[in-house]
């Protein structure tokens, strides 16, 4: 098992059906292998926070999700409620139709509302959901998220088809710099994958596949 890799994955489980026994096993698996966080939906927070408290592993929501398209008061008040029932990373999704309009302001003070909220409470991760931008619009919003404070920026909902590409997360490396984290989701499912988007400039992954990824496996599954 490589343990500095685990180190660096969101276990994620993000399904609209998922019921407790998958809960129970994604946590479970989460503080065997020692990933970084379980990723799961707002009503889960608290429930994995419970499991996870005496460990290592954090619990890391999603905001606005899988749309974006909620309104910056919204987003704001599901992070504080997320905050309060112990997650400590968020993972926002942008106003895609926002950003597509060229509303920058918009798009950044929607950013800001999550990252004032979060502010020294939790880490905000970006999702810019690529597959439905171009290289101009990725690297917009990860210039605007940048702006607004955020600490990483994150490929994908695994919601909108696409995911996580070598090349998009050069480019995401490219517009940030180093001292942003950059986080690939989407339809990672494999040692091999995980490896390439790393020394693509990745310093997070957000799998369902975590498990296979540490030890060497493959998979079916996506996101």
């Amino acid at each position: 098992m490589n343990k500095e890799l685990a180190k660096m994955i969101d276990h994620t489980q993000l399904k609209p059906d998922t019921q407790k026994e998958k809960m129970d096993q994604l946590c479970e698996e989460a503080k065997t292998y020692e990933f970084a966080s379980v990723c799961v939906n707002p009503y889960w927070v608290s429930y994995c926070y419970d499991k996870l408290k005496d460990t290592s592993v954090v619990v890391c929501t999603v905001i606005g999700f899988p749309l974006g398209a909620t309104t910056s008061e919204v987003k704001a008040f599901e992070t504080k409620n997320a905050i309060e029932n112990g997650a400590k990373e968020i993972d926002m999704v942008i106003n895609i139709g926002a950003l597509k309009d060229q509303q920058y302001d918009v798009v950044k003070s929607d950013i800001e509302a999550v990252v004032k909220e979060a502010e020294g409470k939790a880490i905000v991760k970006v999702i810019i959901e690529t597959s439905l931008l171009t290289d101009e619009e990725k690297v917009k919003a990860c210039e605007l998220s940048k702006e607004a404070g955020a600490d990483f920026v994150k490929t994908s909902t695994g919601f909108s088809g696409g995911g996580a590409t070598v090349e998009d997360i050069k480019l995401m490396r490219k517009t940030v710099g180093p001292e942003m984290g950059v986080k690939a989701s989407g339809g990672v499912r494999d040692g091999k994958a995980t490896e390439a988007l790393m020394e693509a400039g990745a310093t997070r992954i957000g799998a369902s596949s975590g498990v296979l990824i540490v030890t060497g496996g493959t998979s079916d599954q996506d996101y």
